[in-house]
């Protein structure tokens, strides 16, 4: 037995020295191994949050591209109220992104925050048929109805579905699909450009079809059938995010975050107001007053990194103007393609089937803005090509709602026809829906310039570190855009006494709002025309030595 077990034991020992000579000689293989596992695994992960994102897109627009229809005719809205319904949900959907990063730093976690968002999300988006069903069609027997909703129960479910939404698509994109899980780190201008570009092309597709589907199907298909189709588009997304949800959680590299920035500012304000007689000479910001050194709480780095974005807040601020003008898409054009001629060749066209017609132009200049790029945007750009596609751009909105006021003086003067829009008989302005795509146009040609444009300035311009808080900045200002179009509105209808947005299109006067709206967005361009110079030199140098 003694001599058994050594011959064991010697083979064994020869077994592993092989094993390890074979290893020694080919190191190549197990790695080679690993490197597919794991490029596999990245590939997967992509996919899943590519199709993420357009379900959660899908969801988004199946809500938004007939709420102001289904406000007006089925809740018994005015017109601008409805507009502000609209708009406030969109800003809120944009707003929801940020308070969800911050739930997720600082007190659920990520994990745990996304699987609340998606019960919100399913539970607004499940919530939203009941407000649509038509409970007066179903019978129990022949002479009772089915227990109808009051309008009053109606707007309480409605409001109270739209926020459970919004803070879901919030969670969604803050945590699952935000564009720092795309590795954008490494990469320079030019790609970061393109990137964007594609980035957008592809959401607008992905909006393309939804405008063009849901909107058939709730208008004139099966209208109160039509909210289950973001109810469903959910689904798939839960489905997808359940199959790795251990994979697909982006976790964020640690470092400035957007608690600490607010408390910078927070910090020196403080500073500032209470030892307002002790100030130094020696300082060049006031929110150096933040600094350690100057009796604040927070480092050299903190301070100055929140001071690099601070030099981008007037960039921020004159995107707030342009916002409100994309958000005439689903709003005031809304309500003048509802109110004209959907009749083409015996075929009603859906009301927010028009937006795709905005979507288009964007659709074709993304591959020539491409070609453009390639020979005009080199690697050591400093952002001028970038800066003259926002002012081109903003300058297309503010045309494309000037067009869009001569394009409602021309229509009120056609006249008055029937038309019916979710089984209800309107009175509309016989002049054809096809006379306002110049406007849809115009604002298509805008978002293809500046989105992108906005958003590599944002991510560019500022160190890696601070680049997520940048695009979390950029966003606030974006939805405060669609808060300041609602409060436009509102402005508008309680100063005129509704003569501005009006209930009746051809008895106000909404071409005034247009022109008033575009007068105030050329002036916006002008200021954003006058800092944009410094802005890109002064950010850019700085960014260039803390990166």
């Amino acid at each position: 037995m003694p001599d058994a077990d050594r011959r064991d034991m010697q083979e064994k020992q020869l077994l592993n020295h092989t094993s390890h000579e074979a290893q020694r000689l080919l190191p190549g293989r197990s790695n080679h191994a690993g490197n597919l596992s794991q490029s596999e695994k990245k590939l997967q992960e992509a996919i899943c949050v590519l199709l993420v994102e357009l379900c959660e897109r899908f969801t988004f627009f199946g809500i938004v591209c007939n709420m102001i229809l289904f406000c007006t005719v089925k809740l018994g809205y005015r017109n601008y109220q409805a507009a502000i319904v609209n708009m406030c949900f969109v800003g809120t959907s944009m707003l929801t992104p940020v308070l969800a990063a911050w739930l997720a730093e600082c007190l659920v976690g990520r994990i745990k925050l996304v699987c609340i968002c998606m019960f919100l999300h399913f539970l607004g988006t499940a919530l939203l048929p009941v407000v649509a069903f038509p409970f007066e069609d179903i019978y129990i027997d022949r002479r009772h109805i089915l227990h109808t909703l009051t309008k009053r129960e109606q707007k309480i479910v409605f409001y109270f579905a739209l926020l459970t939404a919004s803070l879901g698509i919030g969670g969604i994109r803050a945590i699952v699909c935000p564009l720092s899980a795309y590795n954008l780190e490494d990469c320079g201008p030019k790609d970061l450009l393109s990137f964007f570009n594609w980035f957008y092309w592809l959401v607008n597709l992905n909006s393309a079809v939804v405008f063009v589907s849901i909107s058939y199907i709730q208008q004139s298909v099966a209208r109160n059938l039509g909210f289950l189709i973001p109810f469903v588009s959910m689904l798939m997304a839960m489905i997808t995010i359940h199959m790795v949800r251990g994979e697909m959680i982006y976790k964020p590299k640690t470092g400035s975050s957007l608690m600490t920035t607010f408390g910078v500012i927070t910090s020196a304000l403080k500073t500032c107001c209470v030892r307002y007689r002790y100030f130094s000479g020696g300082m060049t910001n006031w929110l150096d007053h933040a600094k350690e050194n100057y009796g604040g709480q927070y480092s050299e780095t903190q301070v100055e990194s929140t001071k690099l974005l601070a030099r981008l807040f007037p960039f921020f601020a004159f995107q707030i103007l342009y916002r409100t003008c994309i958000m005439q898409i689903p709003s005031g054009y809304y309500l003048q393609t509802m109110n004209s001629n959907l009749h083409f060749s015996g075929f009603v066209l859906p009301v927010a089937a028009m937006n795709v017609i905005s979507i288009v132009p964007l659709l074709i200049l993304v591959p020539i803005l491409e070609c453009i790029n390639s020979y005009l945007f080199s690697s050591k750009d400093t952002g001028h090509s970038t800066t003259i596609y926002i002012v081109v751009g903003q300058l297309s909105a503010a045309l494309s709602v000037m067009v869009a006021g001569f394009s409602e003086i021309h229509r009120k003067h056609f006249p008055q026809v029937e038309q019916t829009l979710s089984e209800e008989v309107l009175l509309v302005s016989s002049m054809p829906c096809f006379h306002l795509a110049p406007q849809y146009i115009l604002l298509g040609v805008a978002e293809a310039l500046v989105t992108p444009s906005c958003s590599l300035l944002s991510f560019r311009l500022v160190p890696e570190r601070i680049r997520g808080i940048s695009m979390h900045f950029l966003t606030l200002f974006n939805g405060a855009g669609c808060f300041m179009g609602a409060f436009i509105v509102q402005t508008a209808h309680a100063g005129t006494q509704g003569n501005w947005f009006p209930h009746k299109l051809h008895e106000g006067k909404l071409e005034r709002f247009f022109f008033f709206l575009a007068s105030l967005t050329i002036v916006n361009t002008l200021g954003f025309w006058t800092i944009a110079h410094s802005l890109r030199w002064s950010v850019y140098l700085t960014a260039i030595s803390h990166a």
